[in-house]
């Protein structure tokens, strides 16, 4: 598989598109770029049979975690307009280049 670029950036607020999650919105903690995927703050929720390890400190038991979700199902979310958007590329003043929400041309952050 090879590597996707994403608009998309690590602390983005991101909304789920598809999946069982559709319609959550979160932050976006990390992103696999070799998978194409992403882990979202409180999305896509498993639960993890893990084995005790007493050199580490680990007590077994089922834990819950986030797990991964494609790039393709999460779209930017635009608090002013409350609902998904696209990301749009333009240059400030002194030749860096920004990020914006297409919808009202607002800097994302």
């Amino acid at each position: 598989m090879t590597n996707i670029t994403t608009k998309l950036r690590t602390g983005d607020e991101v909304v789920v598109l598809a999946g069982r999650d559709v319609g959550k919105t979160g932050t976006l903690r990390k992103i696999l770029k070799s998978k194409n995927k992403g882990i979202v703050t409180g999305v896509n929720m498993v639960k993890k049979h893990t084995k005790p390890n007493p050199e580490m400190g680990i007590t077994g038991g089922i834990v819950e975690q986030e797990s991964s979700i494609d790039l393709s199902n999460l779209a930017i979310w635009n608090s002013k307009t409350k609902s998904k958007d696209k990301i749009a590329y333009s240059v400030d003043k002194e030749g860096k280049k920004i990020r914006l929400f297409k919808s009202n041309n607002k800097e994302i952050k």
